[in-house]
């Protein structure tokens, strides 16, 4: 099925409370994500750079994502998101879903949450899709920028800090939602290329960069640049996606040329891979 962009017109839905996190007491330990379905040789042991946690910059992130989870949750963007979550893409999560009642969140390139206000945005929105959504299951982050106390705090909202850099290569071996907006066209053709068979990829949903804008891009490439992204082009040909809508300019710089992808291929002809 040839790739679509869809832009959805959404019903208006109510949001609900607010959301309060507590830190953990000092010392606990970080979270090991397990590895499933990345080779060893693709993976490489990460832990955070420094080795010092500081509980007043721990006290002033979560402040950070507690504001940043009750504004987004009671936005007009995330109740237009919900909604199309909810009607639009509801049977194509299913059909990923099949007989399995929950799928996992895999983060990639989240950014500094400390730094910088679209990587708390982009957190929030999966935060609040899990606390909403009962099919969503275990969320795992990774950045290689993650300090000590951005990952405590990340796991202090319920998520698991990776262990290893996996280099975007995880196997969908069980129905996996890979939440990547604004990440490197790099990352996402690895993860295409580690999932290059139909029952994997059947098992994906991916949230992040449209392909159908990388394609209107490629031909403006260089041929090293087309080259790295020759499973985003391929995949096009059994891709369905729905471009979400940003509503307000306040998520502009969060979630800007992003969109909702399936992908349904049916014979082993269809991953012949091209530029086209």
């Amino acid at each position: 099925m040839a790739a679509s962009a869809k832009p959805q017109t959404i019903h208006n839905c109510t949001s609900d409370g607010g959301w309060t996190v507590v830190l953990p007491r000092r010392g606990r330990q970080r979270s090991k994500a397990t590895k499933v379905g990345v080779s060893e040789e693709k993976q490489e042991p990460w832990a955070p750079t420094d080795s010092q946690t500081d509980p007043s910059r721990e006290t002033s992130m979560m402040q950070k994502m507690e504001r940043c989870i009750n504004r987004v949750g009671s936005s007009e963007f995330y109740s237009t998101m919900r909604c199309q979550i909810q009607t639009s893409l509801s049977d194509y999560v299913h059909r990923v879903l099949g007989s399995e009642t929950k799928m996992e969140m895999v983060i990639y390139g989240i950014g500094s949450i400390e730094s910088y206000e679209p990587p708390r945005l982009q957190l929030s929105l999966a935060i609040l899709m899990r606390r909403d959504f009962s099919w969503i299951g275990n969320i795992e982050v990774y950045d290689p920028v993650l300090s000590l106390s951005e990952s405590r705090v990340i796991e202090s909202l319920g998520c698991s800090v990776m262990s290893v850099n996996e280099h975007g290569r995880r196997e969908a071996q069980k129905p996996t939602m890979f939440f990547m907006p604004h990440c490197e066209a790099e990352l996402y053709n690895n993860l295409l290329q580690a999932n290059w068979k139909l029952n994997l990829l059947r098992n994906m949903v991916l949230f992040g960069n449209s392909f159908e804008t990388y394609k209107e891009h490629a031909s403006l490439c260089k041929n090293s640049r087309v080259n790295s992204m020759e499973h985003i082009l391929s995949v096009r040909r059994f891709t369905t996606e729905f471009r979400i809508k940003t509503v307000s300019d306040d998520y502009y710089n969060a979630f800007h040329d992003s969109s909702w992808h399936f992908f349904s291929p049916v014979l082993e002809t269809e991953l012949q891979l091209s530029d086209s």
